[in-house]
């Protein structure tokens, strides 16, 4: 299927195959071939972490190891910023600059990747990468759905067998599947934690309830200080909303995806390096997982900034809160009983007594956790024995939630 794909440096915006339906956010595996792997490479049917992160890693994550328990398999965890900012970067670009160096080294030939659809800023668009000045056009946040791993065909058609990939935890989790079968001579993989996803389509209908210019906003950033940052390319100045001011009740309960509230790799476990913010505490947070994500880290030398990790406020009353109104939304948007005139009042003290650094972090995928298992008991119960991983109940428990008859 290489000849869907343009064949220059950056672009590839034609893809071929279709999607299967369901629990399934087209990662790329089903437009590859006949489409047959998504049996053993979909996170969405029965995935096995453990064996997965024996064989990339060479052991698994310990329950009880530190920060495993909730990251997966660490050998560093740090706080960072490119000394000089990436321009067009969505915090300050390192993960596109990973990826760049890598190409400059020599390590791969190629970087699978996605960036804006021509028509649209907001619109994933799978890319093959074989110039580091052009990850450039990569920087930035994306909403929807790319099939990036269907790239793989035509990048080793083309004759590419030292190959970088960045993508989200559901992709990695496949592109783990598959990767002995690929015949590559090296693999790169640079993750980034998940973020819960949509539409396009839906999301520029969340950036119209923002602002009354939807059109020119071009940046959206939901940040560790509980607020959403908002750029715009029509002279305004940038503005914050904080996360309780969102129009929430106004989006369709099928506005997330069940794929995004079903879960089950917050932090992006089998990447080699996972880069994020949730532990930044607005600096960026990455975790090296094995040599690979080291040789990558170390490759930026004094370009990147480190500092310590922050570790602030306790969680347990925001989990315990999400888990009392995902209860009770019964499948769509969580719900939010606060009264309108406590929300500027709890939008102020959230940022300084909340949690934030690692504990911010550990919060989320407390979250993640439970509303996995809620959506999954809601809409699939079925299926809740064979998709949900130990790690995930082991951050539940604390919560009540533990494994049920025939779970």
């Amino acid at each position: 299927m290489a000849k869907d794909f343009k064949k220059i440096s950056i672009f590839a915006p034609e893809l071929g195959g279709k999607a299967r339906d369901g629990l399934c956010t087209d990662c790329g595996i089903s437009r590859m071939g006949d489409g047959k792997a998504c049996g053993k490479a979909c996170q969405f049917i029965q995935p096995d972490y453990p064996t997965s992160e024996r064989r990339v890693h060479g052991r698994i994550a310990g329950a009880n190891v530190g920060e495993e328990a909730f990251f997966g398999v660490t050998r560093s965890m740090q706080r960072a910023r490119m000394a000089v900012p990436a321009e067009g970067a969505q915090w300050t670009g390192i993960t596109t600059e990973l990826a760049a160096e890598l190409l400059r080294s020599g390590a791969v030939t190629a970087v699978l990747a996605v960036a804006p659809d021509p028509d649209d800023r907001w619109k994933p668009m799978p890319v093959i990468v074989t110039h580091p000045e052009d990850l450039a056009s990569c920087r930035g946040m994306r909403m929807g759905y790319a099939p990036t791993l269907a790239a793989l065909e035509p990048a080793i058609a083309d004759g590419h067998r030292r190959i970088a990939v960045i993508g989200i935890p559901c992709q990695v989790y496949a592109l783990r599947q598959i990767e002995a079968e690929l015949g590559l001579e090296r693999l790169y993989v640079i993750g980034t934690p998940c973020s819960d996803n949509t539409t396009t389509e839906n999301f520029h209908h969340f950036l119209s309830l923002l602002d009354d210019h939807p059109e020119a906003i071009s940046y959206l950033e939901f940040r560790a200080d509980y607020r959403v940052e908002l750029r715009f390319d029509d002279g305004r100045k940038p503005r914050v909303v904080p996360f309780l001011s969102l129009p929430i009740s106004q989006l369709a309960d099928d506005f997330f995806p069940l794929t995004c509230k079903t879960c089950v790799d917050y932090t992006n476990r089998l990447a080699d390096i996972t880069v994020g913010y949730m532990g930044g505490d607005g600096d960026q947070w990455v975790i090296t997982r094995n040599a690979r994500g080291t040789e990558m880290l170390d490759a930026l030398g004094d370009r990147l900034k480190v500092k310590p990790l922050t570790d602030k406020g306790k969680r347990e009353g925001a989990v315990k809160g999400f888990l009392a109104n995902t209860e009770r939304a019964a499948g769509g948007m969580p719900l939010r009983a606060m009264p309108d005139w406590l929300r500027p009042v709890v939008s102020f003290l959230q940022p300084r007594i909340g949690p934030r650094g690692l504990e911010f972090s550990r919060a989320r995928v407390e979250m993640k956790a439970i509303e996995s298992i809620l959506h999954l008991r809601r809409a699939h119960p079925a299926r809740v024995k064979n998709m949900v991983p130990d790690h995930v109940w082991q951050v539940a428990e604390k919560y009540g939630l533990t494994r049920q008859d025939g779970e």
